[in-house]
């Protein structure tokens, strides 16, 4: 009786008999799969991108430093002045104008996003001349004392009535005699010591059809006449010229 008690206690402490089984079990399978990963073919060009990848994640190759310009052509920077509000700008200029006897008669307007200063050419020039008077002189040396304040781009733009010059004068044609005149008014502001770039045109009597048509012909005439000084809302660069 003791003997039998003894032989299921030593039964009892041993493994179950089912996990020989499953350990055998998992041995194969263990078996299996390393035969097939020792049957496999390995895809180099597939390892060599991991190991590449894994290379450069880990220890990235220095790069070399180059000082040389990008570009084919060294452009140097522009330096643009700041802007004044042409609103601001406009009573401003409208005080500094306002008792100048050749200046007071200027008309000022704002052309979409433009401020235009239109100068009479009948008081700033001798007829079918571009040559300036000299009270056009001073007058234009206290509107250049404004302007050159300013950081805003400036143009001027030269018109003329469309009857055509008479005589055999220094000028073939309206054209020419526009430029002239909008290149000395731009000379008189680059003297009064505005330092930009000034944009000069001549546009003789192709403008005329944009004047008012309820003024009588004369008028219409003298307001052919004119120079405008055109003051745009962006700024202007820093270097001089004309």
């Amino acid at each position: 009786m003791a003997e039998e008690e003894f032989k299921k206690h030593e039964t009892r402490s041993g493994p179950p008999v089912w996990m020989l089984s499953l350990a055998d079990l998992i041995s194969l399978l263990l078996t299996f799969f390393v035969m097939l990963f020792a049957m496999s073919k390995v895809k180099i060009d597939r390892w060599d991108e991991v190991v590449d990848s894994l290379s450069q994640s880990i220890k990235p190759s220095p790069r070399e430093e180059n000082d040389e310009p990008m570009a084919s052509l060294n452009i140097p920077r522009v330096y643009r002045k700041p802007a004044m509000n042409l609103d601001y700008l406009s009573a401003v200029i409208d005080d500094a104008i306002d008792d100048n006897p050749v200046l007071g008669d200027a008309r000022m307007s704002r052309d979409a996003d433009k401020l235009v200063i239109s100068l009479p050419g009948d008081l700033l020039f001798v007829s079918g001349s571009s040559e300036m008077t000299q009270k056009a002189r001073q007058a234009l040396f206290v509107l250049g004392g404004v302007l050159r304040n300013i950081g805003n781009r400036v143009g001027v733009q030269g018109h003329t009535d469309p009857r055509p010059l008479s005589g055999r004068g220094v000028y073939a044609s309206n054209w020419e005699l526009s430029l002239a005149r909008a290149a000395a008014v731009a000379n008189e502001l680059k003297k009064s010591g505005y330092t930009d770039y000034i944009n000069i045109y001549g546009f003789a009597a192709s403008r005329y059809d944009q004047l008012p048509e309820t003024v009588d012909e004369d008028t219409r005439f003298e307001m052919a006449r004119r120079v405008d000084i055109v003051i745009e809302p962006h700024g202007g660069s820093g270097i001089g010229g004309t």
